[in-house]
C-alpha cells in the first residue's frame, strides 16, 4: 500500500474567515443542517461547559454525513467584561474541522464571526417557518454585537419598517447605526412593554442571569427568538412565559439543560414532550409550524454544534475552492 501525504492543516484566521462566509450563505447552510439532523444525517452532538475565574468555556463538537463527512469541535470564551475591560471580543475561541472519515484534522478556523453570524442564521430560519409572515417590526433585547447580526439576517426575510431595541445600557448609539445601515426607523427605548407589544418578533440576545421578559409583554401572535441563553445559568424569559407559548428547540435534549427550556421544566411548569419539536422537524415538516396568527411561538436558540459545523464546511470549502482556482 502506498502511504498517501498528509495534507497541512489549514489555519483560516478571523479576517480571511469574515471574507469567506457572507449571511446567506450561512443561513442556507444551517437550514440544511438541521434537516440533516432531523434526517438521520448528523453525527450526535456534545457540549460541555467550564466555569473559570470572569467568564466560561463553551466546547460543541458534532459532525454532519455526506459525501465526504465531517466533523467539528469548537471552543470559546466567554468573557463579558472583555470589551469594556481590554477592547477586546466578548467571545473568542477556534474550530477544529476534520474528516470524519479519516480523522485527519483539515482546518482551524477562527470562531468569531461563524458564532455570530450561525447564531443569527439560526433565527432567520426559524422565523422564517414560525413568524407571520406579515411581520413588520421587531424588537431587540440586547444592543451589542450579536444584535446588530441578528437585525441583518432579519431584514433578509421579512419587510421590515420599525425596529426597536432595549438595553440595560446605552442603546441609542446603536439604533443610530442600525437606522443608517437599514434605512429605515431604529428606536431606542427603555419601555420594554410597549415595545415589545407593538412588535411580531422578539429578540432576547443578552447575557441575562434573570429573566426580563414576561408574558404581559407580548401580544398574540409574536415570534420570540429566545438567543442568550446557552448556560445553565442564563435566562432572558420568565417560565410562565415559556410555559404558556409553543416551544421549538433548536435541540430539545441541550435546551432542557441550558436553554429557557430548562428553567421551564425546573420550575415544574412543563414537561419536556410539551415542546412542539426541534427546527429540524419543522423544517422537513414533521412538526407544525404556525397554527395562528394569535399563536405565541418561542423558538430556544442555545446554539448547536449542528451550526458550528455546517457554517466551518461552507468556509472551508470555500477556500479550498478558491485555492485551486487560484
Amino acid at each position: 500500500m502506498t502511504r498517501q501525504p498528509l495534507a497541512p492543516v489549514v489555519l483560516l484566521e478571523r479576517d480571511t474567515v469574515t471574507a469567506l462566509l457572507d449571511l446567506d450563505t450561512c443561513i442556507a447552510a444551517v437550514e440544511n443542517a438541521f434537516a440533516a439532523h432531523t434526517n438521520g444525517l448528523a453525527f450526535k452532538t456534545g457540549l460541555l461547559h467550564v466555569d473559570v475565574d470572569d467568564g466560561e468555556f463553551h466546547i460543541k463538537a458534532g459532525g454532519l454525513r455526506g459525501e465526504r463527512p465531517y466533523f467539528a469541535c469548537k471552543i470559546n470564551g466567554s468573557f463579558f467584561q472583555n470589551r469594556a475591560r481590554y477592547g477586546l471580543p466578548n467571545i473568542n475561541g477556534v474550530i477544529l474541522l476534520s474528516d470524519a472519515h479519516t480523522g485527519l484534522p483539515l482546518a482551524i478556523l477562527e470562531s468569531s464571526w461563524i458564532t455570530r453570524a450561525r447564531t443569527a442564521a439560526a433565527t432567520a430560519v426559524a422565523a422564517k417557518y414560525l413568524a407571520r409572515r406579515d411581520s413588520r417590526t421587531v424588537t431587540t433585547c440586547g444592543a451589542g454585537a450579536q444584535a446588530e447580526i441578528q437585525l441583518r439576517a432579519l431584514a433578509r426575510m421579512f419587510k421590515l419598517e420599525k425596529i426597536f431595541v432595549w438595553s440595560r445600557g446605552t442603546p441609542a448609539p446603536f439604533a443610530e447605526r442600525m437606522s443608517r445601515e437599514l434605512s429605515m426607523e431604529v428606536e431606542a427605548t427603555g419601555d420594554l412593554r410597549t415595545a415589545c407589544r407593538n412588535s411580531e418578533i422578539i429578540v432576547t440576545c443578552t447575557a441575562s442571569t434573570h429573566w426580563f421578559l414576561a408574558l404581559e409583554h407580548i401580544s398574540p401572535g409574536a415570534f420570540i427568538a429566545a438567543v442568550g441563553a446557552d448556560t445553565p445559568t442564563k435566562q432572558e424569559l420568565d417560565p410562565r412565559l415559556v410555559a404558556a407559548a409553543s416551544v421549538v428547540c433548536d435541540l430539545a435534549d441541550q435546551c432542557a439543560h441550558v436553554g429557557e427550556l430548562h428553567h421551564a421544566l425546573d420550575a415544574g411548569l412543563m414537561t419536556a414532550d410539551q415542546i412542539r419539536g426541534e427546527l429540524g422537524d419543522v423544517i422537513v415538516g414533521k412538526a407544525l409550524a404556525r397554527r395562528s396568527d394569535d399563536e405565541i411561538i418561542v423558538f430556544d436558540s442555545t446554539g448547536t454544534a449542528l451550526q458550528d459545523v455546517a457554517t466551518a464546511i461552507a468556509v472551508y470549502e470555500r477556500h479550498q475552492a478558491t485555492a485551486k482556482s487560484a
